[in-house]
């Protein structure tokens, strides 16, 4: 495309010419007006820039500049894209995770609640296992407190009834009595023993 322009930009300079050598012997001052004429210079720099230009191929140089800049920044969105996609994956593990996580804590508080209660249960029943033991302890001890006051109180109403015995045997009973008394306690004793 940048030769059909060269080519196009030659022809036109050429046609220019060749129309102005024509017309030279018809306006014969036409020449020398346009080369006092500064716009006329101006068209002819143009041109030159114009001609240098398509030479040295700058819009061939423009439009591959353009289109590595145009690779680059799709490169750059292409490189966006995956890490965006990449970022997705990330977020979307880690939300998986997060709620991972919360079913697990759910698990453990219901878990802990329930190893709570049966917890509180055994102690429950260690403490009525406790209390009932403490309980039938202190009965036992008033049984035997009470046993050993009976017993006690039986000792001493026997000692009292023994010294009344005494006291009364001693003044109803004369020697000769107690010595009948003990011989028949003698007698009577191998009996008892057997």
């Amino acid at each position: 495309m940048s030769t059909f322009r060269t080519a196009a930009s030659s022809l036109t300079a050429g046609l220019a010419i060749f129309l102005l050598v024509t017309h030279r012997v018809e306006v014969p001052d036409i020449t020398m007006i346009l080369f006092q004429n500064p716009e006329f210079w101006v068209a002819v720099g143009l041109v030159i820039v114009v001609a240098i230009f398509l030479r040295l191929r700058v819009p061939a140089m423009l439009a591959k500049m353009l289109d590595a800049r145009a690779a680059a920044i799709a490169n750059e969105l292409d490189e966006a894209k995956r890490l965006r996609e990449e970022a997705a994956a990330i977020l979307a593990g880690y939300v998986q995770k997060a709620a991972q996580a919360e079913n697990e804590a759910v698990a453990i508080i219901a878990e802990a609640k329930a190893e709570a209660d049966r917890f509180a249960k055994d102690m429950r029943t260690q403490l009525r296992a406790q209390i009932d033991r403490r309980a039938q302890m202190a009965k036992d001890k008033i049984e035997q407190a009470e046993a050993a006051a009976l017993a006690e109180i039986r000792g001493l109403a026997a000692d009292t009834a023994a010294a009344a015995a005494e006291k009364l045997i001693a003044a109803r009973i004369d020697e000769k009595r107690a010595a009948a008394l003990i011989g028949d306690s003698i007698k009577e004793l191998p009996g008892k023993l057997n």
